[in-house]
C-alpha cells in the first residue's frame, strides 16, 4: 500500500480531478452549475451543492488516508459532526459520548436535546468498567469517542471500546480532529465513522474552517452524501484548495511539532511555578503506553497547570511569541485558558469531573524555533 506521504505529495495523480491540463495541484472548479450538454462518462456534474470536481478529489483522498470507502467534506468542523448525528440518529435516540468531549460537541448536543429529544450519556471513556456498565443500562443508537480529548489529553483505547459497542450492535464514532489520519486510523481500528475539523494540523495555515467524515461502509456513505446534499453541507471549492494546500506538509509539520512539543513539555514539567503537564508524549502520562502504540505522532498540545490563577493571566500576556487565540495545528503557537474559550459553555461542576480548572492553560505548539518558545514561556513565567 502506498505510503501516506507519498499519497499526499502527489495530490492530483491520487485524487483524480479529471484536469485536462496535468495541473501539479488541485484545480478550482468555482462555478454553481455545470453543462450536462457537455459532460460523458461515469462521472457527471450538475450542481456544486451536491458535487464538484474539486471537493470530490478532495474527498477521494480523504478516503484513501483514512482507508475508508467514502468521504464527505462539510464547510466546518462542526457541521461534520452535525452530519454524523443526523446519520446515525433519530429523534429520541440515545448517544453515549466521551465526557471529555470538544466544547462544540458538546453545545451541539444540548441543542438536539431541546431540538430532537436525543439523550446524551456521559462517561470516562479511560474506565472500560464505567462503559460496560452504562451499556447494560442504556441502548445509545451510537457512540462517539474522542481520543486525544480536547483540551484534558486522555487518549482512549478506540479498538477497545469499538468492541465492547459491537458486541451489542452499536456502530462507533471517532472525532480524529486532533491526531489526524497522520498519526491513527479509527477505520482500520474497526470505528464505522472518521470524523475531524480540517481546520486544524490538516490544513495547518489557519486559513479556512472545514471538517469531513470518513466511513468504512458503501450504505452509511450513501446515506451521509444523500443528507450532506439535502442539507447543504458541502464545502466549498475554494476553501477546498486552501485546505489541500497543507496535505503535502502534514506528517512532517506533525512530526517537528511533536518534537518540539515534547522538549516544551519536559522543561514546563520541571518549572518550579508549574505543578502539572499533560502532555501524552510524556511518560508521566496516564496513558503514555497506549498513545504511543495507538498513535504516529503525539499531537503537539499541552495541558499545562500553573501554581495560581494569576499565572494563567500573567502568562497569557506577557508571551511573545503565542497568540492568544482559539484552535490549534497552525505555523504559529497558541495559549489560551480552557475555561474562557473552548469550555466556556461547561459548568463548574461539569469542569471539575474533566479535571479543568481555572489554573490551566492549553498550549498549541506552531513551527517556530524551539528555543525561541522556551525562551519566551521563561520570561513569562518571570
Amino acid at each position: 500500500m502506498m505510503k501516506l506521504e507519498t499519497l499526499l505529495a502527489r495530490i492530483t495523480d491520487n485524487a483524480k480531478p479529471g484536469d485536462p491540463f496535468g495541473a501539479s495541484h488541485l484545480p478550482i472548479y468555482q462555478t454553481a452549475t455545470f453543462d450536462l450538454k457537455k459532460q460523458e462518462g461515469d462521472e457527471i456534474f450538475d450542481y456544486s451543492r451536491s458535487d464538484n470536481p474539486t471537493r470530490k478529489s478532495l474527498e477521494r483522498l480523504f478516503a484513501m488516508a483514512e482507508q475508508g470507502v467514502g468521504a464527505i467534506c462539510t464547510n466546518t468542523g462542526l457541521a461534520a459532526l452535525a452530519l454524523l448525528f443526523e446519520t446515525a440518529l433519530q429523534a429520541g435516540d440515545t448517544v453515549l459520548v466521551e465526557q471529555g468531549c470538544y466544547g462544540g460537541t458538546f453545545r451541539l448536543l444540548k441543542l438536539l436535546k431541546e431540538k430532537n429529544n436525543i439523550t446524551t450519556v456521559y462517561v470516562d471513556f479511560t474506565d472500560l468498567e464505567s462503559v460496560k456498565t452504562v451499556l447494560k443500562q442504556s441502548a445509545p443508537k451510537l457512540i462517539l469517542c474522542e481520543s486525544p480529548t480536547n483540551p484534558a489529553l486522555k487518549v482512549v483505547d478506540i479498538a477497545a471500546i469499538v468492541e465492547l459497542a459491537h458486541d451489542k450492535g452499536i456502530p462507533v464514532a471517532v472525532d480524529n480532529s486532533m491526531a489526524t489520519f497522520a498519526s491513527q486510523l479509527p477505520l482500520t481500528l474497526g470505528a464505522d465513522y472518521s470524523v475531524f475539523s480540517t481546520t486544524k494540523f490538516i490544513s495547518g495555515h489557519g486559513a479556512v474552517i472545514a471538517g469531513a467524515v470518513v466511513v468504512n461502509n458503501p450504505h452509511l456513505f450513501k446515506k451521509l452524501r444523500f443528507i450532506a446534499n439535502v442539507q447543504g453541507r458541502a464545502q466549498s471549492p475554494m476553501d477546498v484548495f486552501l485546505l489541500s494546500l497543507g496535505l503535502p506538509t502534514l506528517t512532517y509539520r506533525m512530526k517537528a511539532q511533536e518534537q518540539s512539543a515534547l522538549s516544551i513539555a519536559k522543561f514546563l514539567e520541571t518549572h518550579p511555578k508549574v505543578n502539572k503537564v499533560v502532555f501524552p508524549g510524556l511518560e508521566s502520562h496516564p496513558q503514555y503506553d497506549l498513545a504511543k502504540k495507538q498513535m504516529k505522532i503525539i499531537p503537539a498540545i499541552l495541558l499545562v497547570e500553573f501554581a495560581s490563577e494569576e499565572l494563567v493571566t500573567t502568562v497569557i500576556k506577557n508571551t511573545k511569541l503565542f497568540g492568544e487565540k482559539a484552535s490549534f495545528g497552525c505555523a504559529d503557537s497558541r495559549i489560551e485558558a480552557p475555561v474562557s474559550i473552548s469550555h466556556a459553555s461547561f459548568s463548574a461542576e461539569e469542569l471539575a469531573t474533566l479535571g479543568i480548572s481555572s489554573k490551566m492553560v492549553r498550549i498549541a505548539i506552531g513551527l517556530e524555533d524551539t528555543s525561541d518558545l522556551i525562551a519566551d514561556l521563561e520570561q513569562a513565567l518571570g
